[in-house]
C-alpha cells in the first residue's frame, strides 16, 4: 500500500482576510477541509486586513462567516480544531513599513509560508514590496494570486514583472477555480484514461464543440469593476478558455504541471487570429434589457445601480473559435458566456459527427448525432446521447434518443465532492503546481483576447440587447445557424 504522503505544515496568509472573497470562498473551503482532516496539524491561518481587530474578533467574524455562508451542519470539535488556527493581523497593505508585524508570527524554520493575495491586482505590487522589506520570505514561500491578472497583454506583464522580482515562477501560484472543478479534472481521465474517447477525439469523428458558462446574476453592486472589464475579459479570458485548452490539448508525457501546461499553450498558441476582418462574423457582444427572470422582474444593464446609461460593457458573448492545427482542422468551438440568462449552467456539449447513411427512416429521417454533455455546474456528472431501440414486437424498428448518465453525486455516494476552491487551496498548501497557470499561459491568452477587443473598439459598435431571463441576443443564433448548427438549450 502506497505511504500517504506527509507535508510540512504552512503559515496561510490571506491578505484582505475580512473582503467579501475570503468570508464568501476561502475561509469556507478551508473550513471543509479541516472537516475533512485534510489540512496538516500545525498549519495556521493568518488573515490580514486593514481593520482594527485582533484575535477574538477574527474568530467570531469567520464563525459569523460560517453561519451565513456554509451549507453544511458546523461541528464544534471541528470548529475547536479550526478556530485554533486562526490569527488576524491588522496591516495596510500600502505601506510597506507595517510588515513588520509578520515576522513576529511567522516561523520560517518549522512552516511555509504560503502568501494568498485575496485583494484587488492594484495592491499585488505593494505586497510584494512589503514583504520583500519585512524580510520574512525564504526560497520556500509561495504565493497565490486571484484573477484578474490585468485587464490586457500590457498590464499582465506590469503584475507579472512585480510579483517577479520578489517570487520566483516556481513560487507562484495563479488561480482559476474552474480548474479545481472535479469534471474539469475528469477531463483528462476522460480523455485520456478510456479508448473509446482517446480513439475519437479528433476532426474525423467530432463535428463541433460548445461550451456555455451562464449566469443568472447581473452585476450585484460590482458595477465599477464589471464595467470597466466586460464579459469578454472578465469571464472568456480565464475560465472558458482554460475549460477549451483541456478540451482540445495533446496527450502529456505525464500528469508533471510542466507538461500539461506545455500542451495547454500550444492550444492557446494555435488559436485563429480574430481581428478586424473577421470579428462581425466570429463574434456576438450582447448586454441585457429589462425582463423576468424566474418570475420575477429584474432590471436592464443600464438600469442598475450606479449604471452609466451610456455605457457599451458586454455583458454576454458568443464567438466561434478556429484552432488551426492537425486534430481540430474544421471543427468550430461555439463558445457563449452572459450575465441574466435562464438558469445558472457551466456545460461542455461534443457532438459527433452524424453517419453518412441512414436505415432507419421509420423513426428519423436524419439519424441525430451522438454527444457527449460534460455538466460542471450546478450538477457535475457526465452524459451520453446514444439512439436505443424502443422495446416490443412490431415489424419496425423504433428508435429512441437516450441518455447513458453519470451523476457524480448518484456514482460517487461514499466520496466527498468538493469544490473549486478547496482543491486548489489545498494544493497550494502542498505545493502542487498541476492545476495553476503559468505566466506564459495566460499572457498568450491576453494576446488572443486583446485582439478581439481592439477589433471591437475600432468598429466602435454597441452591444446587440437581449431580454434578462432569455439566452442572449438573436445574433448569437445566427452565429451557429450560419454554420448549419444550433446552440444546445
Amino acid at each position: 500500500m502506497k505511504e500517504k504522503k506527509i507535508y510540512k505544515p504552512c503559515d496561510l496568509i490571506i491578505y484582505g482576510a475580512l473582503g467579501d472573497l475570503s468570508r464568501r470562498k476561502l475561509l469556507i473551503s478551508l473550513y471543509r477541509l479541516e472537516n475533512a482532516n485534510l489540512i496538516e496539524p500545525n498549519t495556521r491561518i493568518i488573515g490580514v486586513d486593514r481593520h482594527e481587530g485582533d484575535n477574538a474578533g477574527f474568530i467570531a467574524i469567520v464563525l459569523k462567516n460560517l453561519r451565513e455562508f456554509l451549507n453544511d451542519k458546523i461541528e464544534d470539535t471541528v470548529w475547536q480544531r479550526f478556530s485554533a488556527r486562526l490569527t488576524y493581523l491588522k496591516i495596510d497593505l500600502t505601506q510597506r513599513d507595517q510588515y513588520q508585524p509578520l515576522k513576529t508570527v511567522l516561523n520560517p524554520q518549522t512552516h511555509i509560508a504560503v502568501n494568498y493575495f485575496a485583494v484587488s491586482p492594484v495592491l499585488f505590487k505593494n505586497i510584494c514590496q512589503g514583504l520583500s522589506h519585512s524580510g520574512v520570505l525564504t526560497a520556500e514561500s509561495r504565493m497565490v494570486m486571484e484573477k484578474p491578472i490585468g485587464h490586457d497583454l500590457e498590464s499582465c506583464k506590469e503584475i507579472n514583472d512585480a510579483v517577479a522580482k520578489v517570487f520566483s515562477e516556481e513560487q507562484v501560484f495563479r488561480i482559476d477555480h474552474y480548474l479545481g472543478k472535479e469534471t474539469v479534472l475528469n477531463l483528462l481521465a476522460l480523455r485520456f484514461a478510456n479508448s473509446i474517447f482517446t480513439t475519437n477525439w479528433d476532426h474525423n469523428t467530432i463535428d463541433h464543440i460548445q461550451i456555455t458558462v451562464a449566469e443568472e446574476v447581473g452585476i450585484e453592486g460590482r458595477w465599477d469593476y464589471f464595467d470597466k472589464t466586460g464579459q469578454l475579459r472578465d469571464m472568456l479570458q480565464n475560465h472558458l478558455l482554460q475549460i477549451l485548452t483541456f478540451i482540445a490539448m495533446e496527450p502529456p508525457v505525464n500528469l508533471e504541471a510542466k507538461n500539461i501546461r506545455n500542451e495547454k499553450i500550444k492550444v492557446l498558441e494555435a488559436l485563429r487570429p480574430i481581428t478586424l476582418s473577421n470579428v462581425e462574423e466570429k463574434t456576438v457582444r450582447g448586454q441585457y434589457s429589462a425582463g423576468f427572470l424566474k418570475g420575477r422582474a429584474v432590471p436592464g444593464y443600464l438600469e442598475e445601480e450606479g449604471a452609466n446609461v451610456e455605457s457599451t460593457t458586454e455583458s454576454f458573448v458568443a464567438l466561434r473559435v478556429d484552432i488551426d492545427n492537425w486534430r481540430w482542422a474544421g471543427v468550430p468551438f461555439y463558445l457563449r458566456t452572459g450575465k441574466r440568462l435562464t438558469n445558472k449552467r457551466t456545460e461542455i456539449v461534443i457532438y459527433f459527427k452524424q453517419l453518412p447513411h441512414n436505415i432507419f427512416n421509420d423513426s428519423f429521417r436524419d439519424l441525430p448525432p451522438n454527444k457527449l454533455t460534460i455538466h460542471l455546474q450546478p450538477n457535475e456528472g457526465v452524459d451520453v446521447q446514444i439512439l436505443n431501440k424502443v422495446p416490443g414486437i412490431d415489424e419496425n424498428i423504433k428508435l429512441q434518443k437516450t441518455k447513458l448518465d453519470l451523476s457524480f453525486s448518484e456514482a460517487f455516494k461514499k466520496s466527498r465532492i468538493f469544490g473549486g476552491y478547496e482543491k486548489l487551496v489545498l494544493e497550494a498548501m502542498r505545493g502542487n503546481p498541476t492545476l495553476f497557470l503559468s505566466r506564459e499561459e495566460i499572457e498568450q491568452a491576453w494576446i488572443w483576447v486583446d485582439s478581439i477587443q481592439d477589433a471591437w473598439q475600432h468598429l466602435n459598435d454597441t452591444p446587440k440587447h437581449y431580454q434578462a431571463g432569455s439566452w442572449g441576443p438573436v445574433a448569437s443564433v445566427a452565429l451557429l445557424a450560419r454554420d448549419g448548427r444550433a446552440w444546445e438549450e
